[in-house]
């Protein structure tokens, strides 16, 4: 819907003394925002917090924001007489499963919404508005917003370097603040396995592990130090993970990565690779040789079930399954794989080899099993490379160019291009690539700001297949948990803007001087982030 922004003036006189305006120009800025006649609501320790049913968690979340940025403790209450309070009510009059409305008045506070989502989401909109110093006023206005895309999402690569369950709560708790939907959480990789498969018990004990990591960008010298011993994900963690992301309204999407950067796998059972092994957990980044063995029935088997104990750990719609970087040469020199070319009746062209097409047999039979589990695949935008099915939805990180055929031929896509949504990439100039040391590009913070997922070049049709935006972070050179941080923030305030609001109400000036409020909560939080730049 088109945003308007009136901006809010009150005059200093109106104000007491002792106490500053909350700012309701927050990060993302909501669609509407309409100042009203009339005195603020203040806060003080007699307010309630009245939560309508089902409607309590909200309640709660609200009262411990408000008692980290006030120091005021709000106690709840279900009654639906309560006078003084902020009131989280569900209106089934409401359009939209994310949309909300607040009204403030000098009598209380009133949140309403169709869904607890949308609740949720105003709730971390006054969280935000109470971030200025010492507020402890709620201006008269009326709050209408809504989200522009059903799919905002924040992927972490635990597999090249791990993060206790502790730090993944905590980054989901950073994903809740900027109103992410979606945490897409890579799993798998050829640096080592990271979830316990029950049927597969060397995937956490041996493909977890590795002898050594390389130092520095592949410089051909190892640390020799060994890595990944216990570091991997109980199954009942996981689901505890879940549960922690559903109480923010956010999904879990687990990534198993398949048929490429399967080192862990192999090393584990080196049966389904094409050549037998002996395969290693890879202590070097990059893209490697061997793959699954798309000729071998063992191979399919193994993928099902694995699949089967990731679905029935992770609730979500989409299993994303990879697809991307698998190198060809072992399936060309590969007799199984080769028969199963000429069994399929696999014919190259002029733009795509047999192996290339092969994929295409890989991704689909995949596929067919998790749609008989009632769920979808999401595969990077390599999985094109095959004749795949129109269900399958596309994710495109080499550029745009993947989103934009993906939905020519009707999949729907998720836009993640790497020139502006890889977080591993430094957020400064080369001159500061080594402060810290990251990978060796630039994702700067106006340059994450000016992202389009759907740019109006794509054309009408193609635009209405974009489900949303995620952006990633890779961590072959992030190894500890504040560069992590450090390297999320503030971009993830650029994308949360690019994620929600429509591109012609986006100011980069305007979000810089917003993001103030969001950098404050991330002190209080003890959240290590960048500087925000002067302009």
């Amino acid at each position: 819907m088109k945003r308007i922004v009136s901006i809010l003036v009150f005059m200093a006189a109106m104000l007491p003394l002792s106490a500053a305006s909350a700012d309701y120009q927050v990060v993302p800025l909501p669609s509407e925002i309409v100042p009203q006649k009339g005195n603020p609501f203040v806060l003080n320790p007699t307010v309630q917090i009245s939560y309508g049913e089902g409607l309590k968690r909200e309640a709660q979340f609200l009262s411990e924001y408000i008692s980290q940025l006030t120091g005021i403790q709000l106690q709840l209450t279900d009654n639906k007489k309560a006078k003084n309070c902020i009131r989280l009510s569900l209106n089934p009059k409401m359009t939209g499963e994310e949309a909300y409305r607040i009204t403030v008045g000098q009598k209380g506070v009133l949140v309403e919404a169709l869904t607890a989502k949308g609740v949720f989401y105003a709730v971390q909109t006054l969280r935000k508005s109470l971030a200025v110093e010492g507020a402890m006023e709620l201006p008269a206005v009326i709050i209408n917003d809504e989200p522009r895309f059903g799919y905002r999402g924040v992927h972490l690569d635990c597999s090249r370097h791990f993060f206790p369950i502790s730090f993944v709560k905590r980054y989901i708790d950073i994903l809740a603040l900027h109103n992410v939907n979606v945490f897409h959480w890579h799993l798998t990789d050829d640096q080592g396995w990271r979830i316990e498969i029950k049927r597969y018990p060397r995937l956490t004990e041996v493909g977890s592990k590795r002898r050594h990591t390389v130092i520095g960008h592949n410089s051909g010298l190892m640390d020799g130090r060994p890595y990944g011993e216990g570091c991997w994900y109980t199954q009942e963690e996981a689901r505890d993970v879940v549960r922690y992301a559903a109480e923010r309204h956010i999904t879990v999407i687990p990534e198993i990565d398949m048929p490429g950067h399967m080192l862990g796998l192999l090393t584990a059972y080196p049966e389904v690779g094409c050549t037998g092994g002996p395969y290693e957990v890879e202590g070097h980044w990059g893209v490697f040789d061997d793959i699954l063995c798309a000729g071998n029935e063992k191979t399919f088997e193994m993928v099902n079930n694995i699949l089967d104990e990731i679905i029935d750990i992770f609730p979500s719609q989409y299993i994303h399954i990879g697809g991307d970087e698998a190198p060809k040469g072992r399936w060309k020199d590969c007799p199984k794989c080769q028969a199963r070319i000429r069994e399929q009746g696999i014919k190259a062209d002029g733009k795509l080899s047999a192996e290339m097409k092969l994929q295409g047999y890989f991704t689909n039979r995949v596929e067919k099993h998790v749609l008989s589990r009632g769920r979808k695949i999401i595969g990077w935008d390599e999985i094109l490379e095959g004749d795949i099915n129109q269900s399958a939805v596309v994710m495109s990180w080499q550029g745009m160019d993947g989103g934009l055929k993906a939905s020519a031929k009707g999949h729907d896509v998720i836009m993640a291009p790497q020139d502006f949504c890889y977080y591993n990439f430094s957020q400064f100039d080369a001159s500061v690539w080594s402060k810290p040391f990251t990978f060796n590009a630039i994702v700067t913070l106006p340059k994450a700001y000016s992202f389009e997922p759907a740019p109006a070049s794509m054309g009408e049709e193609a635009q209405k297949h974009v489900l949303g935006a995620q952006c990633n972070l890779w961590t072959e050179y992030i190894e500890y948990e504040n560069l992590l941080e450090y390297q999320l923030l503030p971009r993830l305030a650029a994308m949360s803007e690019c994620q929600w609001m429509e591109p012609e109400c986006k100011d980069y000036l305007d979000f810089l001087r917003r993001a103030k409020g969001l950098s404050a909560i991330y002190d209080r939080c003890g959240w290590a982030h960048a500087k925000l730049p002067v302009k």
